[in-house]
């Protein structure tokens, strides 16, 4: 508990960050296509503090700091109503413009995400370094399933199941959640490819919650020759950069895929307090630690956001697809069945993923204690 309630103004000031810059993209977007937009708000319900600009924009902070909104005139209208639209209305509203307009404008927040990510990364690899890891067996631990498998120490592993293994985060991220499954390693020994099938040994292990859960270990131990920092120079930075947000996107997409296939549990999905016990933990270790932190959440919250779900932007795309190829947008009573599932969607979601972080943060056993 204690740990939540020092993860407040680190989590607080990590998804204030992304949310402006989000919010930030369909700003920007819908500005450069004429669109007024009346509210820019950080956090939802009562206004706390804000100013109006020269261009009628409301600048809000709300109370409720779980996200934000931009409101864009004319956003939700009916087709019908904008026949209704004086001359000036029409040329600033956002339900007026081409589906191509609105596609980028709704599209802008998610991209927005990326481009935040890549920035963090590039500054991170350009002051502090990038932190290399070199995916070599540097000592093989007796026993293990490495050893068993054949490794030696010194092999320079360069692929898994025919996916490419260039940092040893990668090499860890796959075997850990691939515990017992066999795997093909392709390793580099004395110039020649050889092909390794081991399957990682099934380890408990605890979460950061207290709980133990299943992972996969393969018995292999760094040494300083695994290691290499090294300073990027801006451009490179920025590659880098791309490159480190696009290997999350894929690992992200990884994660759900076996949540879905069943080789990894949902309990693994984090919520609001979750990711308050995360930023806590990640606030301790340094700022370099938290910016790393707020660069990975931008492309969790960018890469959901194009989920096909009515309510996120990626259900709104969808609509505009369906009125690109159709000609016509979809009906508004579909529209309208289709965002009560997804406000249904999204709610159990967030119910489930609340019920999870209760669960590993050990509330409920508290709440029994309590009562007992």
């Amino acid at each position: 508990m204690i740990d939540i309630v020092n993860g407040i103004w680190p989590f607080l000031v990590v998804i204030t960050v992304i949310v402006f810059f989000h919010e930030l993209g369909h700003y920007w977007v819908a500005r450069r296509n004429g669109v007024r937009v009346e509210v820019f708000s950080i956090g939802f319900g009562t206004e706390i503090a804000g100013w109006t600009d020269r261009a009628g924009t409301r600048w809000r902070l709300s109370l409720v700091p779980l996200g934000g909104y931009v409101k864009m005139f004319g956003q939700g209208m009916p087709e019908s109503d904008s026949t209704q639209l004086s001359r000036e209305e029409h040329a600033i509203s956002f339900q007026t413009k081409s589906v191509g307009q609105r596609f980028a404008i709704v599209l802008a927040g998610p991209l927005a995400n990326f481009i935040l990510s890549i920035i963090l990364f590039a500054g991170l690899f350009c002051l502090v370094g990038q932190n290399q890891t070199l995916p070599r067996a540097g000592e093989i631990i007796e026993g293990s399933a490495a050893e068993r498998g054949g490794m030696v120490a010194g092999d320079l592993i360069t692929a898994i199941d025919g996916t490419s293994i260039e940092a040893f985060q990668d090499l860890q991220f796959i075997v850990s959640t691939n515990p017992g499954v066999p795997l093909v390693f392709n390793v580099l020994r004395d110039g020649e490819t050889v092909n390794l099938v081991i399957a990682p040994d099934i380890v408990m292990e605890d979460d950061g919650f207290g709980n133990q859960r299943e992972t996969g270990r393969l018995g292999i131990m760094l040494t300083a020759a695994n290691i290499v920092v090294e300073r990027l120079g801006p451009v490179e930075a920025l590659w880098e950069g791309a490159r480190e947000t696009w290997s999350w996107c894929l690992r992200i997409f990884d994660f759900l895929g076996k949540i879905f296939e069943g080789s990894q549990s949902s309990r693994d999905l984090a919520g609001p307090l979750g990711i308050a016990h995360v930023s806590a933990g990640f606030a301790e270790l340094g700022l370099t630690s938290l910016v790393l932190f707020m660069a990975i959440l931008s492309v969790n919250l960018g890469l959901i956001n194009l989920f096909p779900i009515p309510l996120l932007d990626g259900g709104h795309l969808m609509f505009y697809t369906f009125e690109f190829l159709f000609g016509r947008p979809l009906g508004a009573r579909a529209q309208e069945m289709c965002q009560l599932v997804g406000i249904g969607l999204v709610g159990a979601l967030f119910l489930f993923v609340t019920f999870n972080d209760l669960l590993r943060l050990g509330l409920f056993d508290m709440f029994r204690e309590l009562a007992s």
